[in-house]
């Protein structure tokens, strides 16, 4: 792997569980240090997560960690309601059927950790099903951006969490969505996902 790739992976990281906290300002220098990288692969890893929106340039100022506010939420997840459900819709029709046992095995690993109120085991696992019923699409423009997306949906959660406790109604359920997929009925599959984003965001507006 590349040094710019394992700088990527590294700031991501990091801006996603938040140890570089949102909207504070840094320098390439200063990650450098923190991730013990040389300046290029840092600034080359800088470009792709200022394309993946969790940095922002400020001339003359330095870097600054994408914030989470109100604002920032409703774009997410608009973004989310317009390509997942459209994903899920889909899916019905190119899912193979081992996809769909694939799928069936995630989504009862993040109900066992939704059972057990593990609010970040069930955040990894709620990844993992949002990410995988993208890739049942074989449709790799959908798959990236869906994955973009993804990534800043689940710094919003761990932000979410740092705030508030686990409670059963921010542990959102997929099993319905599975049934539809499950019955290939595309119209319920995408009218499910959208009540799972539209739920969700609802939680995450009340942090504002």
């Amino acid at each position: 792997m590349r040094a710019s790739d394992v700088a990527y992976e590294r700031l991501r990281d990091m801006i996603i569980d938040l140890r570089l906290r949102p909207g504070i300002i840094v320098d390439e220098m200063s990650l450098a240090a923190e991730i013990a990288l040389g300046r290029t692969p840092v600034h080359e890893a800088v470009a792709r997560l200022v394309g993946d929106r969790l940095v922002t340039v400020l001339p003359r100022r330095g870097l600054m960690i994408a914030p989470i506010g109100l604002e920032e939420v409703r774009e997410i997840f608009e973004a989310r309601e317009a390509i997942e459900c459209g994903n899920a819709y889909f899916a019905v029709h190119h899912a193979t059927d081992a996809e769909l046992a694939e799928l069936r095995h995630l989504v009862e690993q993040a109900e066992n950790a939704r059972e057990e109120t593990d609010a970040q085991r069930f955040l990894d696992d709620d990844q993992l099903i949002h990410r995988f019923l993208a890739r049942c699409m074989h449709n790799s423009f959908l798959q990236d951006a869906t994955d973009r997306i993804l990534l800043h949906s689940l710094r919003f959660w761990r932000f979410y969490f740092t705030t508030y406790h686990v409670a059963d109604n921010t542990l959102i359920s997929h099993q319905a969505l599975l049934s539809a997929l499950e019955r290939r009925d595309a119209q319920e599959a995408s009218m499910l996902m959208r009540e799972h984003i539209l739920t969700s965001r609802a939680l995450l507006n009340a942090l504002f």
